[in-house]
């Protein structure tokens, strides 16, 4: 038999399943098998399920087509479980690493009907809190076991589901299930320790507990936290039924009952203030329906109090002191703000200079209307006309015509902006003022800080690649690649947002975790690569033509990413060698990364007339439609490539170091676009021999494009636009 079955619900966590997945599968103890159940999720969850089941038979995909709720969905999961013991793991939530050996090693020793274990609470900050589990346990309970009323303390631990095992055949005997509706883990987990006979405590930190920013019901605010009242009568009502058997914990389940209550209702995102009276005129009715004939323990200070007051029925008092003891804590925060105060409070006199008046100048601009015809366009901190914003610009302009658009460009890249195309200058009085007043703003990196968002103002995100690297919040666990990174700054312009352009479903997926907001996602291709679908054979040629290059020559284009943790950084690369690798009909282009513009001075090769520095060159689409094969590394240009169907070879010298440093997504050298080549040798090897277009290139490239490329169909700019800027709606999703 299969020692234990994790069941796993995914609903909505697409950014996060992968990391769940692979926290268990990854695991030393292999004796186990993972129930994941799509639970009519309407992102890409079941298919990350499906891609899972695939590759590791321990894998069980169940897709259900109507959403069913959290408790359901782990019933579906639990009778297709063959385990013997069965954990119930959320799909936004992960395992410690190896924590597995001890949970199984525990588990085959003392047999416990339940075993709990420890958890921390992980924060978008990559903070973590611990657990009551010390404080509940101030010693270690060691291995035995124990029946919760030699040890009731047992139920301060958190009351979910995915802090305990549950031995199968114990919970098929007591018959019980999950309840629908929200808090669906109380009606779950007290009975389960009311029935057992053999509890077991794992002091071990074994899962982390994630704090989702946005997306959880914990910060969800309206009337389904009422829900929490039927969940609670479930448990008094099994009680009532097992008679003498559990009498003696009533006290203790009130307990926490009362407490539980309480902790939802102080809760400022769960119960909006219109409910609250409702809600505590209910806490009322069930203290007095439930409270045991012998009382029970009350617990002291304001806690205490709380409870008096509830059994009263004292709603106003209650509400009084609330108010005024977050009065009192506004203040300390306030006093505390103020003592780390350094120098002058006001600062406007002082800081009467050009940028200072300037920002007063925008200020003033907000206070006007916006501007309903007004676009503003940027993109790479305003280095010029490019990218996805660019090609949703040209597209606005033949399908919403009365939409103006202006870009943003640094002063010494507006001979970059072409004939025609409207621009106001970074800093300039013009530049405030289109800033306060469109109605639009389109980047495809954030805006200032400065930048306020009007109520009334879009904001549109297209981003600008797909992420091999990590990104957002994912780089507070890799300090060297994020530098000195402002995390909360970059959530306050993520808040921005209103919409956020994905190239495929993978970039989703990563941007959900990456920067957890409120914003609606655009899964429609990337407008930039719209070029690469549509572009004509004469287009190509005339290209070439315009760098010159012979319609007969093998041309490679060369795009080595930044590397964030190594400034100046460029791979061992020897552009003479490379050439004459490639024969007398090879052409090289060579683009560096654009964090490298004010820098770039390459060294010239001896063969210049073979080898061309394209790096200042504006449109990169151009770049790849002329090249015939891409040389790249961990850049996001392998995706836009990808495309046009061409070879790619993937050159990364420095995998490991990179890997490591600067973290990514996924691993490109195990499924590449193409050809890998790990030395500078190696990859003259490839070109020599024609590796870059043999049979296993191929069909990884193939492999490569059915996962990135599907939704790049020349319409991406178009489907962007309708939504945005006309307001149609977006094509329907098959997804239930």
């Amino acid at each position: 038999m299969t020692l234990i079955s994790f069941v796993v619900p995914a609903f909505r966590v697409q950014g996060y399943l992968r990391e769940c997945l692979d926290s268990i599968l990854g695991q030393p103890e292999t004796d186990i098998e993972v129930i994941a159940v799509d639970d009519c999720s309407p992102d890409a969850s079941g298919d990350i399920i499906d891609e899972y089941a695939a590759r590791d038979q321990r894998v069980r995909s169940v897709r259900l087509s109507e959403n069913v709720g959290l408790g359901p969905a782990r019933n579906i999961g639990l009778d297709r479980a063959v385990g013997e013991y069965v954990w119930f793991l959320d799909g936004d939530d992960w395992l410690a690493p190896e924590c597995l050996t001890e949970v199984a090693e525990r588990l085959r020793v003392t047999r416990p009907d339940v075993l709990l274990v420890d958890h921390v609470r992980t924060h978008w900050n990559d903070t973590a809190t611990r657990s009551a589990m010390a404080e509940v346990f101030p010693e270690s309970p060691g291995p035995g076991t124990f029946r919760l009323r030699e040890r009731p303390q047992a139920m301060h631990l958190l009351h979910t589901a995915w802090n305990r095992l549950v031995r199968r055949e114990f919970l098929a005997d007591l018959g019980l299930r999950f309840a629908p509706g929200w808090y669906e883990d109380v009606s779950f987990s007290y009975p389960v320790l009311m029935a057992a006979h053999r509890i077991g405590v794992l002091d071990r930190v074994c899962v982390n507990y994630r704090q989702r920013r946005a997306g959880a019901i914990t910060r969800t605010r309206g009337d389904r936290h009422f829900e929490v009242f039927p969940q609670w009568h479930r448990v008094f009502h099994l009680m009532d039924s097992w008679g003498s058997a559990t009498e003696a914990l009533r006290p203790a389940v009130f307990e926490r009952m009362i407490w539980h209550y309480l902790t939802v209702l102080g809760n400022g995102q769960r119960i909006a203030p219109e409910l609250r009276e409702a809600f505590f005129a209910q806490i009322t009715a069930d203290y007095e329906r439930w409270l045991p004939a012998g009382g029970y323990p009350v617990p002291d200070g304001v806690e205490g109090i709380k409870h008096k007051l509830v059994a009263s029925g004292r709603w106003r008092t209650f509400s009084a002191l609330r108010a005024a003891s977050r009065a009192r804590d506004a203040a300390r925060r306030q006093a505390r703000t103020a003592r780390r105060k350094v120098g002058p409070v006001a600062r406007r006199g002082a800081r009467l200079t050009r940028d200072g008046l300037l920002r007063e100048y925008y200020r003033a601009e907000l206070r006007r209307p916006v501007d309903p015809t007004l676009a503003v366009y940027a993109a790479y901190w305003y280095r010029g006309y490019s990218c996805n914003p660019a090609a949703i610009y040209e597209d606005a302009r033949r399908l919403a015509p009365g939409v103006r658009g202006v870009w943003v460009v640094r002063r010494d890249r507006v001979d970059s902006v072409p004939a025609g195309v409207e621009y106001v200058v970074a800093g300039t009085p013009a530049y405030y003022r289109v800033l306060a007043r469109a109605r639009w703003l389109v980047n495809n990196v954030n805006f200032p800080d400065f930048v306020r968002k009007r109520p009334e103002q879009v904001h549109l995100q297209t981003h600008h690649g797909t992420p091999v690297k990590v990104m957002g919040l994912d780089q507070q666990r890799y300090p060297i690649g994020a530098g000195r990174m402002d995390f909360a700054g970059l959530l306050r312009r993520v808040d921005r947002w209103d919409y956020s352009v994905s190239a495929n479903s993978f970039s989703t997926q990563m941007w959900d975790r990456a920067y957890p907001a409120t914003y609606t996602t655009l899964e429609v291709g990337y407008p930039r690569n719209d070029r690469l679908v549509t572009a004509s054979p004469d287009e190509v040629r005339r290209l070439r033509a315009e760098f010159g290059l012979d319609p007969d020559e093998q041309v490679v284009l060369y795009a080595p990413t930044h590397r964030e943790h190594l400034p100046g950084y460029r791979p061992p690369f020897d552009p003479d060698r490379f050439v004459q690798a490639l024969g007398e009909s090879g052409r090289l282009l060579m683009r560096s990364h654009y964090f490298h513009d004010r820098d770039r001075r390459p060294g010239r090769p001896r063969d210049w007339e073979r080898v061309r520095d394209v790096s200042g060159h504006q449109r990169v689409e151009d770049l790849y439609l002329v090249a015939d094969v891409l040389v790249t590394d961990y850049s996001s240009a392998m995706f836009d490539y990808a495309v046009l169907d061409r070879p790619i070879v993937l050159y990364t010298p420095d995998w490991e170091a990179y890997r490591l440093a600067r973290g990514v997504y996924f691993d490109v050298t195990a499924e590449p676009p193409g050809a890998v080549a790990s030395t500078f040798a190696d990859l003259l090897d490839l070109f020599r021999a024609d590796g870059v277009r043999s049979d296993a290139a191929t069909k990884a490239r193939e492999h490569f494009r059915a996962r990135f490329c599907t939704l790049d169909d020349g319409r991406a700019a178009e489907r962007v636009v309708r939504q945005v800027f006309l307001g149609e709606p977006g094509e329907r999703s098959t997804r239930c």
